[in-house]
């Protein structure tokens, strides 16, 4: 039995040679168009591959049944959007750590927790620039403000950090890093609404 949602989807189990094969076929049809597959059981059991086309190495005779489970697109983009904020906090506390550490004169732990901040901050911003194109009230203008700012800071460190002016990097984080990355509040608030928006429709 193939299973989308716990909704029989007609196929086969016989027709396919693996499991590869069947998720496939899944994703071709249309039954998850707008949706995002969140889990997949086979046998009733979770199923996530650990090397790439696991899938594959999954013969038809040790299948007795495949249970896709999916969200709609909207609503995983917005329980994203709800954990956006902790990571802005996250990002201020960072940033307050590091500005300390290179008062302290700490620079090795310093360069260190920096870097996991800039790794941080730069998949919070490649997220926020997916969840735009999901998005139908895109916030342009609070968000390219907020990315210009963001992006000429991050060409200012890079140059401080070069000339190891460390209080300078510092003062930086504090004054400037931090009140920029509080600006995206408002663009997460504002993609936070157009999804609930859309959720409700």
């Amino acid at each position: 039995m193939i299973c989308v949602d716990g909704r029989e989807t007609g196929m086969e189990i016989k027709q396919f040679q693996n499991l590869e094969e069947i998720l496939l076929r899944i994703m071709e049809t249309d039954v998850l168009e707008g949706r995002v597959v969140t889990d997949v059981f086979v046998n009733n059991e979770s199923f996530s591959e650990i090397y790439p086309h696991q899938a594959e190495d999954i013969e038809i005779d040790e299948i007795e049944s495949v249970d896709v489970k999916s969200v709609p697109i909207m609503d995983m983009a917005l329980d994203i959007t709800k954990e956006l904020g902790k990571v802005v906090r996250l990002m201020d506390h960072g940033a307050r750590r590091v500005a300390e550490l290179f008062r302290q004169a700490d620079d090795a732990e310093a360069l260190e927790v920096y870097q996991d901040l800039m790794d941080v901050t730069r998949d919070f911003l490649n997220m926020i620039g997916v969840l735009r194109t999901e998005s139908i009230k895109r916030p342009d203008s609070a968000f390219d403000a907020a990315a210009d700012e963001i992006s000429n800071l991050f060409s200012e460190m890079l140059e401080v950090l070069e000339n190891e002016d460390w209080i300078l990097m510092a003062d930086l984080l504090e004054y400037e890093f931090i009140p920029a990355m509080g600006r995206f509040k408002m663009v997460i608030g504002e993609l936070q609404e157009s999804f609930e928006t859309t959720s409700k429709e």
